[in-house]
Order: C-alpha cells, then structure tokens, then sequence
C-alpha cells in the first residue's frame, strides 16, 4: 500500500472556498479572450442536460463565468473545427478534444464490458459503421431510426449499435442537432495527434486526478473522484503520483488534495454574481456544495410537483463567493418569470435582483416579474429592487 506524506498546509474553511471559486473561474476578472473555449479548457467538462429553461445547462455555464455570451457563439466554440467532443465524464459532458487519450481507460472497459441493457442484432454495427464512412457525420434517425416503439428505452437497432461504437470510441458525438447526437467517426473527427489508446489505464487516471484537482483548486478524495466519476480506488491508486498536495481544511472532515499553483497565491479578485445551472461544476456534488458553502442544493425537477420545496429547476444565486438564495425561473414572452425566489435575509436582495435582471437581459426578455418570495416579508424589498435594477440595465 502506498504510503501518502502528511499534509504540511492549513486551509481555514474561506481559503478553500476561495480557491474552490477561482479555480472554478468565479473568483478575479474572467479571461474573455479565451471565451467559451478558455472555459471549457478550464473546467475540464462541462455537463449537459436536456432540461431548457432559461437555456440548457451547457450553455448556462459559460454565460455564468462570461456573462452574456451570445448563445450561438456558445454553440460554435463548443463543436465547431472538432474543438470538443461527448462522452462520459461526471455524466453525459463536453471535452476538450485535448482529453480524449485520457479516456482510452473508459474505452477500454466498456469494450472489455460483458452484459449490456440492450441486445446488439447481428450486422447492426458493421452497418452503422459502414454508413458513417460512407455519409457522415449523422444523427440516429438519419442512421436508420432511434426507437422501434415510442418508449423511450426501447431504442432500434442502429441507435444501440451507434451508441455502443460512442462507448468503444470508433465514433464520437461531434455536436448536438436539434438535442440529437451527431455522430462521426473518430478516425474521421479526432486530430491525428491524440486518435490512440496508448496511454495505460494508470497514466490515464493520473492525468484525469490531476486535472479534476485543478479544475476543483481543492478537494477531498471523494470530491476528485466524483468529477470524472472514478472509483475511489482509482483514485487512491495514482494520487501520490498526481502532483496534487495533501492538506488540512479546518472543518473538513475527511483528507483534502490541492493543486499546488492554487495555494502559490492568495486567492483574490472580483467574485461573479449569477444564476447557476443546477449542474454547474462549482455545485454539481451536493456533499462538497454543503461543506463549501452551507447550501443544500437538489435538483427537483424529478420530485413529484406536491414534494417540490423550492421549485422544478431552482438556480442558486451566487454573490459575494456565497450561495444566497435560490430562483426556480420560466419565461413568457419577453418576461423573466420568478416562479419562485428563496432569499437568505435581506443582504440577498440586491443581488437577487441583479442576477435576475442580468439573465433576463441573456435571454432576450425586458421584463422581469416575482410570482412567490419564499419571505412575505422581503417581497417588496425585491420588486422595488428589481424596478431599480432593470431602470439601470
């Protein structure tokens, strides 16, 4: 068993908070040069969901570092010249085109997998496989068909075989059409420089440790396995040779690894306030978000509406490096409708209402309107702040 040196750096609970947020690009001025790139470059992965309120999740989680990027440009930068591609990550994510080698371990797994959910008919793939030679990049209907009922699990043939080739990385996901994967062959969408599986499944859980401890500045092992979803004997495995440091935080109650460049300088600069995706990385784990910041965040879009405490798809509000309230929002017309704002005090509103006013802006609506404030009290508080707010913008 390895071994691990003890930690010889203390962190205070705020010290980690704050290089959590600037390594997560909440924290100083964001670089906008880089754009939607530097941001997916900087996170490592970015998740995607197919819930649309506002905007889809991939796309709120640039506009909450970048502000208002324009949807498009956001789009683009992911997919256009193959500068990402999907696969599985923390969940279903866009990559930086750069990690593919990082995942030949996964790849490999899946193609060394013996039982899958759905039976593979004989031929399908060979099929699939010739016709994206022949026609690609296509989406499963363009392929022959997704389902052969209208239930959802019960996907056709081809949509099983093509999503197998995804799984053993003969095919990649190179955008999204409509919310359907666009599939091409890898040989086809993968620069040259990185199409191989050479890296052995140490060398890629050590690359992949390391950058999800940058990508997390600090984290416990349990939080640097979750951002990938590796196993934690994955992680136990490759840590020591990862380049991340042991340390303490006061109040954690488990280990803690830093990225060493996050604790060479005091984490400082202007904080962001914003609405956040419920699967934004900065909260996407609901154990670190409390540890972090005190907040218990669920997304209760799958709760059955009469069990819904603060809303389908609540948003927490991020302010001043803290979590402050939550926003379950919809849009009718050119309105911003708050369906449901939950404050933490009074010292919320301000912020409240500028993130609301500056996501309203995102999304083309002039108007925003409060239908329920979880604080009777704080409702005029809010509204006035709001006319305020949007006189400004």
């Amino acid at each position: 068993m390895t071994t691990l040196p003890r930690p010889t750096t203390t962190l205070t609970a705020d010290d980690a908070r704050r290089i959590a947020l600037r390594a997560q690009g909440f924290l100083g001025a964001p670089d906008r040069r880089a754009g939607v790139r530097g941001v997916l470059r900087h996170l490592g992965a970015v998740q995607l969901d197919t819930i649309s309120v506002l905007a889809r999740s991939h796309e709120l989680v640039p506009y909450a570092r970048l502000g208002a990027v324009d949807r498009r440009t956001v789009e683009a930068a992911y997919w256009k010249d193959t500068h990402a591609f999907e696969y599985w990550s923390h969940a279903a994510c866009i990559l930086p085109v750069e990690e593919w080698p990082h995942f030949a371990f996964r790849r490999r797994a899946y193609r060394d997998r013996p039982h899958w959910n759905h039976e593979l008919p004989e031929g399908v793939y060979e099929q699939v496989i010739k016709q994206l030679r022949a026609e690609g990049p296509l989406t499963s209907t363009e392929l022959g068909g997704a389902k052969r009922t209208s239930e959802w699990w019960d996907w056709s043939g081809t949509k099983v075989a093509v999503e197998r080739a995804l799984m053993y990385g003969e095919v990649v996901c190179v955008e999204r059409r409509g919310w359907k994967r666009v599939y091409d062959l890898a040989e086809r969408a993968i620069p040259d420089a990185l199409l191989h599986d050479e890296l052995d499944d140490s060398e890629c859980l050590r690359r992949l440790v390391r950058l999800a401890g940058e990508s997390l500045g600090v984290g416990t092992r349990a939080d640097i396995a979750d951002y990938h979803r590796l196993k934690g004997e994955q992680v136990d495995a490759v840590i020591a040779d990862s380049g991340l440091v042991p340390v303490e935080v006061e109040g954690w109650s488990k280990p803690a690894w830093a990225d060493p460049a996050a604790l060479a300088t005091q984490p400082r600069g202007r904080h962001r306030t914003t609405l956040l995706s419920p699967f934004d990385s900065l909260i996407w784990e609901r154990a670190r978000t409390e540890r972090l910041f005190g907040f218990t965040h669920r997304l209760e879009a799958y709760v059955p509406r009469p069990k819904r405490v603060y809303g389908y798809f609540a948003m927490p509000v991020l302010a001043g490096g803290r979590l402050v309230g939550r926003v379950d929002p919809a849009r009718e017309g050119r309105t911003l409708v708050a369906k449901q704002v939950t404050l933490d005090g009074p010292k919320a509103v301000p912020a409240v209402a500028q993130a609301l006013v500056e996501a309203a802006g995102w999304v083309n609506c002039t108007d925003v309107r409060v239908e329920r404030v979880d604080a009777p009290d704080l409702r005029e508080a809010l509204t006035r702040e709001l006319v305020h707010t949007l006189a400004q913008s």
